[in-house]
């Protein structure tokens, strides 16, 4: 099977992100042409069969094609191709079209039924609340209902697992001193939270919010570390603000998501609606501030200087509330940062290897399921070790 010239061209676009709708329904079209193509080979196969055998007929054309004849820049290519079908380039082009419909069960592999002796469970909802007095609640195991009063706030453990301040009795003065409270995820875990002014926030993994169990005073401050995605409520007459290391992000109503982490090289802030104020201190103290419309992320990198991106990503920003991976041309070590915060394990590298991925998968397969795919390019390979993960080339 030769892929045609067009189809190259039509995927190298799909990856710099500047493919229009009717590029990649030709393409999309393309793919389930080779699938169908597939089906009257292995008819009698079962769907996990019929889905592996299209990937290693893909596999194995991209393997024949890098020849030691192809220059550098093409051969490269291929590779690229190869994490870009191999990851399901089906099924997010499929979504990309339609929202509303799932991806064919060709573009995402379902688990097997025998799973490594040594394979790790995806993350879920776990965290700690830490309360004004140092005690500590373990929110996983706590029973739903009331977990505590402070003052006349009261905390509640929903069926669902969100955890809701409200306020309970009394009217509070500006005055009286507030309540602190913590939520803190581990890795491998995520958590919700609706604070008593109504906002929404969700934790990813390996991540914490600080904040007053009753908003008092001129303005609603939280403090943050790691990632989370907010849904803040509407107060014209008092903003809220958002505090991670150097930076605070101050909105009067809107969703946006901060990925804040201390690993990653820049804390990065991406507006899906409203209108943010993203501002930040250099080493002298001097601040600096940017203004955010929807569909922009800023980054603000270690020495305190922002940039913005005009076109942002919205997906992929927030595939990790929605139980998605996703990824534009990511490097493997951004990948592995992801994966090694959800699934609670620690990378260690064996040679370097030089590859990006295009593409997306769920968070709630095994890590096992996860590795054979990114393992399917033929580039990398994965080894699990306990709670280490093993790359090499």
């Amino acid at each position: 099977m030769k892929v045609p010239e067009n189809i190259v061209r039509l995927i190298e676009k799909y990856q710099s992100g500047t493919a229009t709708k009717e590029e990649l329904q030709e393409l999309n079209g393309w793919y389930h042409s080779f699938a169908e193509d597939e089906v009257e080979v292995i008819s009698d196969k079962s769907e996990t069969a019929l889905t592996e055998g299209i990937h290693q007929r893909l596999l194995e054309y991209i393997r024949q094609t890098s020849s030691p004849v192809i220059g550098n820049r093409r051969k490269r290519w291929y590779y690229a191709a190869a994490a870009v079908l191999l990851l399901g380039i089906a099924g997010a082009i499929y979504q990309l079209l339609d929202d509303s419909t799932s991806p064919p069960g060709i573009a995402v592999q379902p688990a097997p039924s025998v799973l490594p002796v040594n394979d790790i469970a995806p993350g879920g909802d776990k965290a700690v609340l830490q309360l004004a007095d140092g005690s500590t609640i373990i929110l996983d195991s706590a029973s739903n209902g009331l977990l505590t009063s402070q003052g006349s706030i009261k905390v509640e453990k929903q069926s669902n697992g969100l955890l809701v301040y409200t306020i309970n009795g009394k009217q509070i003065s500006e005055s009286d001193e507030a309540f602190y409270n913590t939520i803190t995820t581990p890795r491998g875990g995520q958590y919700q939270v609706t604070l008593s002014d109504g906002t929404r926030v969700w934790l990813n993994a390996a991540s914490s919010i600080r904040f007053p169990v009753l908003f008092t005073g001129a303005d609603r401050k939280v403090m943050i570390t790691g990632e989370a995605y907010f849904e803040v409520a509407k107060n014209a007459t008092r903003p809220f603000k958002v505090k991670t290391g150097r930076s605070e992000i101050e909105v009067l109503g809107t969703h946006f998501n901060v990925n804040a982490y201390d690993d990653e090289p820049a804390v990065r802030t991406t507006l899906l609606e409203g209108l943010v104020k993203v501002s930040v201190a250099d080493a002298a103290g001097k601040p600096t501030a940017r203004f955010l419309k929807p569909g922009q992320q800023s980054g603000i990198t270690g020495n305190g200087e922002i940039s913005v991106l005009n076109n942002a990503d919205l997906e992929e920003a927030v595939a990790w509330k929605n139980g998605r991976f996703q990824f534009r041309s990511a490097d493997l070590k951004t990948v592995l940062r992801q994966i090694s915060r959800w699934y609670d394990v620690d990378v260690e590298y064996k040679g370097n290897v030089n590859l990006h991925f295009t593409g997306q998968l769920i968070r709630d397969d095994y890590v096992s399921r996860v590795f054979e795919k990114l393992a399917l390019t033929g580039v990398v390979h994965f080894r699990i070790e306990g709670k280490k993960i093993i790359v090499s080339p």
